[in-house]
C-alpha cells in the first residue's frame, strides 16, 4: 500500500465514521416516535418500491422537472458501480471491474459511466437554470440554498469524472469503449501525458473527496431524501388493498393509555418522523393543496418541515442534557416545554384542510402529510376540546340524533314514501332477502337536493329489477364526519352501533351513492369489526349498465356537452375514476365529455372534506368557487357529480359564479334516460 493509498484509507475511515455516528443520530432521534408495525402486504410494498421508488412513478408527473430528477436518479444509481469502483482503487490503485466482469458486461459498464455522467449534468444544468432564473412559485416558501448547494456540488462531481475520462484516454490508460471521452479529447489535444496525468490524478482526488464529503453532508440537509426516499416509499401507508387513505386505527380503551392524537413529535409514530428526513421540499403538495392554492395559511410541505424542525429542536436538545450529565438549563427546559401543535404549526393551518389528498397523491417519495394533520386534529378535540365553533352544533347533532343534522330519526324515510320500497326490518318480517343494502345516508336522507339524488338512484334499481332495501329510521351516522374532525370517540361510538346493526341483518353487500360512506364502511369499518362489500353506486349502476339491466332511451335527446367532477373520497381514495364516465358515456352516447384542467387523480377538492362542510371560508378565496369556475371554463351544458357533498359546493360555486348550468349526479343523468314506461312504474 502506498503513501497516496494510505491517506485515502484513512479519509475513508474517518468520512464513514462520521457517517455512522451521524445514522446512528438520525435512527435515535426516529426511536422519538412511538413504535409501529410496518411488514404487512410486502407485495404491496415491493411494488411501490419498484414503482414509485426505482421507476420514479409519481416524481415523472411532472414531465420536465420530473424527467429532469429522474435522470439524475437513474444516474446515480448506475455510476454508483463506478463510485465503489473508485473507492475501492483509492485503497488498491490496479484495480477495475475489467477483472472481476466478464468483457461482455465490462464494455456495457464503461460506456455507461460515460453516458450517464452526461445524463446526470444536462438535467442538473437545467435544475440549477429553474432554481435561479425561472423560480416557480412552489419553490419561494423554503431557502433554495442548499439544493442550488447540492446542484452545483453533483454538476462538479459529473464534470471531475468526465475529465478523469478524458485525461486517462489522454494518456492511454482508459479502457476501450470511452465514446464521450473520445468525442472531447480534441478539447485538449494541447495537452501533454504528463500533465494529463496530473490532471487525472487531481480530478480523481477531488471526484473522490467530493463523494466522502456528500456522505456526510447529506444527514444534516434537507437532501437527506437521497439516502431515505426509497426506504419511506417501501414503509409508506399507502401499502394495502382497499386501505388507501385510511385513517390510523385509535385504541380508545388502552391500558394507561395517557395521550390521544400529538401535540408534539413523540406523539407521532416513527415513520411520520422519517416522512419529515424524506421530504425533498419540492413543493408539490402545496401546489395541489386547495386550502393553499386559494389563499389560506395551511401548507402541507410546511406540516412536514415544521414537524423536521421540531424533531432536531427537541431531540438535539436532549442529547445536550444527555451530554452534560442529565441537568436541563433553564433554556434547555424552554425548548422542552414547547410543542409540535401551536408553537410551530397553529390550529389555523390544521382546520384550514379538507383531507382532499392532494398532497399525499403528490408526494414523489410517499409522504403522509394528512396524517400529521389528523393526529394534530384528534389531539386538539380529544385532549383539549378546541376546535372551531362552527363545528360544535354537528358534533352534538352527531352525537344526540345520529346525524350532523338536527332531523328525527323517524324522518330518515320520507323520501321513499310512494316508492314501495321495503326495509331490512319488513323483509325480516316477512321472511325475504335483499341482495344489496341502499346505504342512503345523511346528506340523501335529509338534505333537500340530495333525496333527488336518493329517489334517482332508487328508479333506477327498481328500473334494473334489483332486490334492494334500506334500513329507514335504523340508519344512523357511521361517525365519518366526527373522525376527520378530529372526534375519534363520537366516531368509534356511532361506528360500532351502526356496525351492530348491519351485522343483526347479516348485511353482506352495501351500495352507497355517498363517496364518504363508501370509503368508511368499506376501507375503515374493518379495523373495528365491520367486514362488509360496499359498492359506490357509479360503479353498480355501471355494471347494471353493462349487464343491459337498465331499459335506457339512448337515441334521442340533445348533444350534450358534460364536465364530470371527481370527488376525492371516490378518486384519490378508492382509485374509482372510470366507473362515473363509462355510466354517463353509457347513458348519455350523444354526450361529449370534457375534462377541466385538474381532473381524475389531479382533480381539485369541492372544499367539503375533513369537516369543513360545516365551516365558512373567511380566508382567501372560496374553493368551491375556484373549481366550479374551472369547470365553467369547460363550456360544459352540465357538471356531473358523483356525491352529495359535491352537489351542495358545486351547485353553490356555480351560483356565485353567476351562471345557470345544472348540476346533476350520476344517477340523475341515468334515471332521466329511463325508457318512459319504466319512468311511469
Amino acid at each position: 500500500m502506498g503513501v497516496s493509498n494510505l491517506l485515502f484509507a484513512v479519509m475513508l475511515a474517518v468520512a464513514l465514521g462520521f457517517f455512522a455516528r451521524s445514522a446512528r443520530r438520525l435512527n435515535r432521534w426516529l426511536n422519538i416516535g412511538h413504535d409501529e408495525v410496518r411488514t404487512d402486504h410486502p407485495d404491496q410494498r415491493t411494488k411501490n418500491f419498484l414503482l414509485i421508488g426505482l421507476g420514479q412513478s409519481k416524481i415523472l408527473r411532472d414531465p420536465v422537472g420530473g424527467m429532469m430528477h429522474a435522470l439524475v436518479f437513474w444516474g446515480f444509481c448506475v455510476l454508483g458501480l463506478g463510485t465503489l469502483e473508485i473507492m475501492i482503487q483509492g485503497l488498491y490503485t490496479p484495480f477495475t471491474w475489467d477483472v472481476m466482469l466478464p468483457r461482455f458486461l465490462y464494455l456495457p459498464y464503461v460506456v455507461s459511466q460515460e453516458i450517464f455522467a452526461v445524463f446526470v449534468l444536462i438535467p442538473v444544468a437545467y435544475l440549477l437554470y429553474r432554481r435561479l432564473v425561472i423560480k416557480p412559485k412552489r419553490f419561494a416558501e423554503v431557502s433554495g440554498a442548499d439544493a442550488v448547494f447540492i446542484l452545483s456540488m453533483i454538476a462538479t462531481l459529473m464534470l471531475t469524472l468526465l475529465l478523469l475520462f478524458v485525461m486517462e484516454l489522454r494518456t492511454g490508460a482508459s479502457p476501450d469503449g470511452r465514446i464521450i471521452s473520445g468525442l472531447l479529447l480534441p478539447l485538449f489535444s494541447g495537452v501533454s501525458p504528463e500533465t494529463a496525468h496530473v490532471v487525472a490524478r487531481v480530478s480523481w482526488w477531488t471526484h473522490a473527496a467530493l463523494i466522502l464529503y456528500f456522505l456526510n453532508h447529506l444527514p444534516g440537509s434537507k437532501h437527506l431524501h437521497v439516502l431515505t426516499s426509497l426506504i419511506n416509499v417501501w414503509f409508506s401507508n399507502t401499502s394495502g388493498p382497499g386501505r388507501i387513505g385510511a385513517m390510523r386505527p385509535m385504541d380508545l380503551e388502552a391500558e394507561n393509555a395517557e395521550q390521544f392524537g400529538a401535540s408534539d413529535v413523540e406523539h407521532l409514530s416513527w415513520k411520520n418522523l422519517l416522512d419529515g428526513y424524506s421530504c425533498t421540499e419540492c413543493g408539490r403538495c402545496t401546489a395541489v393543496c386547495p386550502a393553499n392554492s386559494t389563499g389560506k395559511l395551511l401548507s402541507p410541505r410546511m406540516i412536514v418541515v415544521k414537524t423536521r424542525a421540531r424533531l432536531t429542536e427537541k431531540a438535539t436538545t436532549l442529547d445536550a442534557i444527555a451530554a452534560g450529565g442529565g441537568t436541563a438549563t433553564e433554556e434547555q427546559t424552554a425548548v422542552l416545554a414547547k410543542n409540535l401543535l401551536d408553537d410551530w404549526i397553529t390550529e389555523e393551518e390544521l382546520w384550514a384542510c379538507t383531507s382532499c389528498r392532494a398532497c399525499v397523491q403528490e408526494c414523489p417519495v410517499s409522504i403522509d402529510q394528512l396524517d400529521i394533520i389528523n393526529e394534530l386534529r384528534r389531539d386538539l378535540v380529544l385532549m383539549e376540546s378546541r376546535f372551531p365553533e362552527e363545528l360544535a352544533p354537528a358534533l352534538t347533532s352527531l352525537e344526540r340524533n345520529g346525524s350532523p343534522w338536527a332531523f328525527s330519526a323517524s324522518d330518515r324515510a320520507q323520501w321513499a314514501e310512494g316508492m314501495d320500497i321495503p326495509t331490512m326490518a319488513e323483509l325480516v318480517e316477512k321472511g325475504e332477502k335483499a341482495d344489496i343494502l341502499f346505504w342512503v345516508g345523511c346528506m340523501g336522507s335529509f338534505d333537500d337536493r340530495a333525496k333527488k339524488i336518493t329517489v334517482a338512484f332508487a328508479r333506477i334499481l327498481q328500473a334494473a329489477n334489483v332486490r334492494f332495501a334500506i334500513l329507514g329510521q335504523e340508519e344512523t351516522c357511521h361517525g365519518d364526519p366526527a373522525r376527520r374532525m378530529g372526534n375519534e370517540y363520537l366516531y368509534q361510538m356511532l361506528a360500532k352501533g351502526v356496525i351492530e346493526t348491519l351485522d343483526g341483518y347479516h348485511v353482506k353487500t352495501i351500495v352507497t351513492f355517498c363517496p364518504h360512506c363508501f370509503h368508511q364502511m368499506g376501507s375503515e369499518f374493518p379495523d373495528i369489526g365491520g367486514n362488509y362489500e360496499v359498492i359506490h353506486h357509479t360503479d353498480y349502476i355501471e355494471r347494471l349498465l353493462e349487464a343491459g339491466r337498465v331499459p335506457l332511451d339512448t337515441e334521442h335527446g340533445e348533444r350534450l356537452k358534460v364536465a364530470y367532477h371527481d370527488s376525492c373520497y371516490l378518486g384519490r381514495y378508492n382509485d374509482i375514476y372510470d366507473a362515473p364516465r363509462n355510466a354517463l358515456k353509457r347513458a348519455l352516447p350523444i354526450m361529449e365529455l370534457v375534462e377541466p384542467p385538474r381532473t381524475k387523480s389531479r382533480g381539485m377538492c369541492c372544499g367539503a372534506g375533513g369537516g369543513r362542510m360545516w365551516m365558512e371560508e373567511n380566508v382567501g378565496k372560496r374553493v368551491n368557487v375556484e373549481r366550479s369556475e374551472e369547470l365553467l371554463a369547460t363550456g360544459a351544458d352540465q357538471i356531473a357529480v358523483a356525491c352529495p357533498f359535491c352537489m351542495t359546493m358545486i351547485t353553490d360555486g356555480v351560483a356565485s359564479a353567476g351562471s345557470s348550468v345544472p348540476v346533476l349526479d350520476i344517477s340523475e343523468v341515468v334515471a332521466s334516460r329511463l325508457l318512459p314506461i319504466v319512468a311511469r312504474a
